[in-house]
C-alpha cells in the first residue's frame, strides 16, 4: 500500500503517518541487570535482535546507527514521541525511555511501550554509591603517581622554556635599571646641593648683606612657595610628597624612558614573570605532602 501524505508542518519535525502499523509486541523494552534491553525484528534478516542500552551514555542517534549497522537494508530509522514530534539524535536514551515512543524503520512504524522501572531500595542505592566511591578511590590510587609525574615534567619543561625567554630580558633590564638608578641618585644629590646652596645664600644675605627684618618676608614666601609646590605635586600625582615614594616615581620615569629608547618590552617582560610565578607556585603545590596523598607518618617526617 502507498504511504499517506504527511500532515502538519515538517519544520516542527512531526512524524509522517504510514499505512503499515505493526503490533506493539514487535519492539519490546525489558530491563536486565538494571539496563534496558530493546528487542526488535530486523526487516531484511527477519530475525530478532537485542540491543543493550546504557541510558546515561547512549544517545538516540547512536542507537539508531547501531540498528542500521545490524541490518544494511535499513535506509531510514527515526524516533518520534507518541504525539508525532521527532526526537533529536542528540537526546539521551534515558530521556527517551521515560515514556512510550514510536520507532520508524523504513516505512514501518513500531509503537514501543516502555515498562516502568522498579525503583531500587535504599539499601541497594547505598551499596551502589559505595561501589562507585571505591572504584573512584582505586582509580586515583593507581593513576595518581603517574599523573603527578607527568604533570611535574610538563611544568619543569614550561619552567625551563620561560627562563630561557627571560634571559635576554633580564640582561637588558639590569642595564636599564642601573642607568635609571644612577640618574635618580644624581638628581637626589643635586636637590641636596641646591637646598644647601639656598640655605647658605639666605644666611649670607641675612647676616652680611641685609638684616633679618628685610629677609624675614623673603623666607616666608620661600616657605609658602615650597608648600604650594608640594600641594601641586599631590594634585598632579595623587600621592603625598614622601621622599621614598618620590624617589621610586622618578626611578620609574627614567626606567620607562630608557626602556623605550632601548626597545625593551616591559609588558611582555611582566607577562613572562607572571607566567613563571604561576608555574613555580604550581610546582610548589604539587610537591606538598597533602597533594601527594602521603600517609600521615610520612607527612610528619617531611614537616
Amino acid at each position: 500500500m502507498l504511504p499517506l501524505k504527511p500532515t502538519g508542518n515538517l519544520k516542527h519535525h512531526k512524524a509522517a503517518c504510514y499505512s503499515t502499523l505493526v503490533p506493539p509486541d514487535e519492539v519490546t523494552v525489558n530491563y536486565r541487570y538494571g539496563l534496558p534491553v530493546v528487542t526488535l525484528m530486523l526487516p531484511s534478516r527477519k530475525e530478532r535482535c537485542q540491543f543493550t542500552i546504557k541510558p546515561m551514555l547512549t544517545r538516540v542517534g547512536t542507537f539508531l546507527q547501531d540498528i542500521q549497522k545490524e541490518d544494511k537494508g535499513i535506509e531510514r530509522a527515526e524516533v518520534f514521541t507518541t504525539d508525532g514530534s521527532k526526537i533529536p539524535a542528540t537526546a539521551l536514551m534515558e530521556i527517551l525511555l521515560m515514556n512510550d515512543f514510536k520507532l520508524v524503520i523504513n516505512n514501518t512504524t513500531y509503537s514501543v511501550q516502555v515498562p516502568v522501572k522498579e525503583n531500587w531500595s535504599r539499601e541497594h542505592a547505598t551499596e551502589a554509591e559505595d561501589i562507585k566511591s571505591l572504584v573512584h578511590r582505586l582509580f586515583i590510587a593507581l593513576h595518581l603517581e603517574d599523573h603527578q609525574l607527568r604533570r611535574e615534567r610538563e611544568l619543569l619543561q614550561k619552567l625551563d622554556h620561560l627562563r630561557e625567554q627571560l634571559v635576554p630580558f633580564e640582561q637588558m633590564k639590569v642595564k636599564i635599571a642601573t642607568s635609571a638608578d644612577a640618574k635618580t641618585n644624581r638628581l637626589l644629590w643635586t636637590g641636596l646641593a641646591l637646598l644647601s646652596t639656598q640655605g647658605g645664600a639666605l644666611a649670607w644675605l641675612t647676616w652680611w648683606v641685609y638684616s633679618w627684618d628685610i629677609m624675614e618676608p623673603v623666607t616666608y614666601f620661600i616657605t609658602y612657595g615650597s608648600a604650594l609646590a608640594f600641594y601641586a605635586y599631590f594634585v598632579l600625582t595623587k600621592q603625598d610628597y614622601v621622599y621614598p615614594d618620590v624617589r621610586d616615581r622618578q626611578f620609574l620615569q627614567y626606567f620607562y624612558r630608557k626602556s623605550r629608547s632601548q626597545h625593551f618590552d616591559v609588558e611582555q617582560y611582566n607577562k613572562l614573570k607572571e607566567a613563571l610565578a604561576e608555574v613555580e607556585e604550581s610546582l610548589r603545590r604539587l610537591h606538598q605532602p597533602l597533594h601527594l596523598q602521603l600517609p600521615i607518618q610520612e607527612i610528619n617526617d617531611k614537616v
